[in-house]
């Protein structure tokens, strides 16, 4: 899978599941959209879609839907799975994506 289908994967998993980050309809990125948030101490767009590949390659967007559909993910794959929903939620939050 080339890195524009992840990517384009990562964006439509994330309108999918409703997540809790509004982006103005996902796709659009016009000025409709929310202002910016601040990434945190150190994190720059770059790092987070680092992790977030790193993530990927490890098949953890499996386990995202598996616990969006309500199954049961073992601790590791839920912390996964939680710590890849929070660098998308920044990564979109920041408008990376733009």
């Amino acid at each position: 899978m080339t890195a524009g289908l992840r990517g384009a994967l990562r964006l439509s998993m994330l309108c999918a599941l409703g997540a809790a980050v509004s982006i103005g309809g996902c796709a659009s990125g016009g000025s409709n959209g929310p202002t910016s948030k601040q990434l945190a101490n150190g994190e720059t767009c770059g790092s987070i879609k680092s992790q977030l590949n790193k993530l990927d390659a490890r098949g953890v967007p499996s386990s995202v839907q598996a616990e969006a559909s309500g199954k049961k993910l073992s601790g590791q794959q839920k912390a996964d799975a939680d710590l890849y929903n929070r660098l998308l939620n920044d990564y979109l939050g920041a408008r990376c994506h733009v």
